[in-house]
């Protein structure tokens, strides 16, 4: 193409990038490659081979090792015998060493940049400019945390091992984004790469031991899904960093209940983009570009749904067809290509398997012809318009580059839109209002929210999800806390199973009538502000710790349950309630509560069989935790992010929504409170189980609550067999989050059965908390964990 042609055409001529580099690379491993444990390059124990291809030609690229069981075992023990050493090497060497490999993937970026395009099929001027960059990023800001861990974290210490799984849409950058912050809090890493992508993180694994990095604290093993089961179900995994399906998250939230692993889960996405009628609308459709066909669509925060005001829609749509027509399609090692190859053909014929349903479930496509090369896994761009909420392209995760299209008149509209999905973790607001902005991201239940902007990344800035998107948050300060835990999380002592729902179960005639009151009375459940008997009609008889007769409760059951849940679910103006005012609530009950604070010290005493002295000291001591919490809710407050970008990032922590309580028989008020307090503190709808053996406390607590101006719903609780009625609740799909502290069993029941909904739990695996120790007791983390971060991303002027 000449000159003349150019500017007649004002089209790109083609503009190759040498792959010379990365296959003297490859041609040094002809023969395979191995596993990385242990600061070494090592064979499988049971050596099998798979290839990994090139996606734009098909060319064999490896053959890479596929680990077993036993490769696991030595990647694992070989990570738990450097982490002790690793954290003793003190912050400011780990700080070193995390220095040393952002300096190092730097100097070999365009190798990296290659190979990740070669391997992967994304374009070249997307590894090259965004992915190794912000690779990079990740391991110098990373570095920074390393060196401030002792005094920002000083309460905190390392979990020790962690198993890492990451996916094929972003291999290195997801292997910066899992290794970094874990190696940063004294961690060691197990990580095993996508089956079709392992190659660059291979190529880092060599650039650890150019580091210098300590032999075991970065092991990498390669194979397929399989693995990354072996992974997750290890023993000694202490934490497992995720990021994939929702649908392979949920298996492993099931799959690691019950032992004691902490959990990020980065999953899938359906993430709404939206364009108002006052929008830049040319920008909103570059916007859309890079939302929906950036690395093909294979981005779990793609824009795949655009929900554009009526006014507009004929003639966004037909701005973002013009547009489509000027993306080039084809080899992604030319520096000119917009759109690459699909990752894998088992990917393309799953995309087009969904669009041809779309379709037929009544979608209009509208695609431009002979878009793709002859040659190749290529997937054209797709516009799917006339699409209902119903049709399986609106719902599913299609992980392509297809994009839907939806209208809507009002902004009530839009939001009621954005939220109609299971997923939760991305969104992008088109509007030059923002006021209009601002006010509609809060409302969206996403763990992003971009403003006139999309897929916004970095380091300082924390990334995650809501509902089936998954739980956790990666990058940042709200991302170290994944990979440290408190010092004293709990004391050494493990709660036993209870038998009390047999010994409350008792006929009440074997109960002595000479200790049952003269007029006799049942407590009943507190719902929606009332009080109710329970549904089932049933009662239970509560024991004093020597066995005498104290009363009787109500037994609630799955619809008290329900019932409570519905509740809390309406009472959702409770989150929109202004800090201060929850604060003054809580300062409210306090004081109501000391009114009280002679008979709850009876109370304790005739049920626990504690001294007066120390049943008043637990009495006290709920007083002094409301004011606790008083004093947070209007403190706990996010922070502004200032990333290496034309704008800034709001990181606002958020009520989760809708909470279930389980709460131990240790200090029963007391722990009702210490659990109670920060989760409405903080704006979120609690449905509390109180502690089945004294559950008395609970309801003469609910009678400071009717005095106390708590709205009604905010704070359910319901009487009964605590374990039956958590399993209940983790099942219960309105019920975002889930606290438990009772036994070993319950928890494994619960975190199990949350999985569902991949709902936010919270267990104590059955070690015994001192509820009187304020390291233990109360903190921060209790905040943390009624909350979830919202970072809202919010660009400034023209040079956006």
């Amino acid at each position: 193409m000449n000159i003349a042609q150019v500017f007649k055409t004002m089209s790109y001529g083609p503009a190759p990038e040498s792959t010379e580099k990365v296959e003297q690379w490859l041609n040094q491993h002809k023969d395979g490659f191995s596993l990385f444990i242990n600061g070494e390059w090592v064979s499988a124990a049971e050596p099998q081979w798979f290839d990994s291809y090139n996606p734009a030609t098909g060319q064999l690229l490896a053959k890479i090792s596929q680990s077993g069981q036993a490769d696991i075992d030595a990647a694992v023990n070989a990570a738990r015998q450097a982490q002790p050493e690793w954290v003793k090497l003190g912050a400011h060497a780990r700080a070193r060493c995390l220095y040393a490999l952002a300096r190092l993937i730097q100097k070999h970026s365009r190798l990296f940049a290659v190979l990740e395009s070669m391997d992967n099929g994304k374009p070249i001027r997307e590894t090259r400019d965004i992915d190794i960059p912000l690779a990079v990023r990740h391991f110098y800001h990373h570095a920074g945390w390393a060196q401030l861990l002792e005094s920002e974290f000083a309460d905190y210490q390392a979990l020790g091992v962690i198993g890492q799984i990451i996916p094929w849409n972003f291999p290195l950058l997801m292997t910066a984004w899992k290794i970094a912050p874990a190696l940063a809090a004294g961690n060691c890493v197990v990580l095993k790469p996508a089956e079709f992508t392992s190659l660059t993180a291979l190529m880092f694994a060599q650039l650890c031991q150019q580091a210098g990095l300590p032999a075991g604290v970065v092991n990498i093993v390669t194979g397929d899904g399989e693995v990354g089961a072996l992974l997750a179900a290890h023993p000694g995994v202490d934490k497992l960093a995720f990021t994939g399906s929702t649908e392979v998250g949920r298996q492993i939230k099931q799959q690691t209940a019950g032992t004691g692993k902490k959990l990020t889960l980065e999953l899938g996405g359906k993430s709404p983009f939206i364009v108002f009628d006052d929008a830049d609308l040319d920008s909103a459709v570059e916007g859309v570009v890079d939302a929906i066909w950036f690395n093909q669509g294979q981005v779990c925060c793609a824009g795949s749904r655009l929900l554009v005001q009526e006014g507009i829609a004929e003639v966004v749509l037909t701005k973002i067809k013009a547009r489509m027509q000027t993306l080039r399609v084809g080899d992604p090692l030319d520096k000119s290509t917009d759109i690459g190859a699909i990752v894998d053909p088992s990917q393309r014929e799953r995309i087009d398997q969904l669009v041809k349903q779309g379709v037929d479930e009544g979608a209009t496509i509208w695609q431009v012809d002979n878009a793709c090369p002859d040659d190749g896994c290529y997937y054209p761009p797709t516009l799917l318009c006339d699409v209902e909420s119903t049709n399986v392209v609106a719902i599913e995760e299609i992980f392509g580059p297809v994009l839907t299209v939806m209208t809507f008149r009002t902004q009530q509209e839009a939001v009621a839109l954005a939220n109609n999905t299971r997923y939760g973790l991305a969104a992008s607001i088109w509007s030059e209002n923002i006021n209009r902005a601002l006010d509609i991201a809060p409302q969206i239940k996403a763990g992003v929210v971009w403003i006139n902007s999309t897929n916004q990344l970095d380091a300082a800035c924390g990334f995650g999800g809501y509902r089936e998107s998954g739980v956790g948050r990666e990058g940042g300060r709200e991302g170290m806390f994944e990979y440290i835990k408190p010092i004293s999380a709990h004391s050494t002592e493990k709660e036993e199973q209870s038998s009390l729902a047999a010994e409350q179960a008792l006929d009440i005639a074997h109960a002595s009538v000479e200790h049952q009151p003269f007029i006799d009375q049942t407590a009943k459940l507190f719902i929606g502000g009332k009080q109710v008997r329970a549904d089932g009609g049933n009662s239970l008889a509560v024991l004093s710790a020597s066995g005498a007769f104290q009363g009787l409760v109500s037994a609630g059951s799955g619809k008290d349950i329900r019932n409570a849940v519905e509740a809390a679910f309406k009472a959702s103006a409770w989150e929109r309630t202004t800090a201060h005012a929850r604060a003054q609530i809580l300062y409210f009950l306090a004081e109501n509560l000391g009114y009280r604070r002679d008979e709850l010290t009876q109370r304790i005493q005739s049920l626990t069989q504690v001294s007066k002295t120390q049943a008043l000291r637990e009495v006290e001591a709920a007083i002094e935790r409301l004011f606790y919490y008083a004093a947070w809710a209007d403190k706990y407050d996010g922070c502004v992010h200032q990333p290496p970008l034309h704008g800034v990032t709001l990181a606002m922590n958020e009520a989760i929504g809708v909470m279930a309580v389980g709460c131990p028989d240790q200090a029963p008020l007391l722990a009702m409170i210490s659990l109670l307090a920060p989760i409405i503190a903080m704006g979120n709808r609690a449905v509390v189980v109180p502690s089945s053996r004294y559950p008395l406390l609970a309801t003469d607590f609910y009678q400071v609550l009717e005095t106390s101006d708590v709205p009604p719903g905010v704070v359910n609780i319901v009487t009964g067999d605590r374990d039956a009625l958590m399993k209940v609740l983790a099942d219960h799909y309105q019920v975002d989050g889930l606290w438990y502290f009772g036994s070993e069993q319950g928890s494994r029941t619960v975190e199990h059965a949350s999985a569902g909904n991949l709902k936010r739990t919270w267990v104590n695996h059955g070690w015994i908390t001192d509820w009187y120790c304020t390291q233990q007791g109360q903190g921060k983390h209790f905040l943390r964990e009624a909350t979830q971060v919202k970072n809202i991303w919010i660009p400034y002027g023209d040079s956006v």
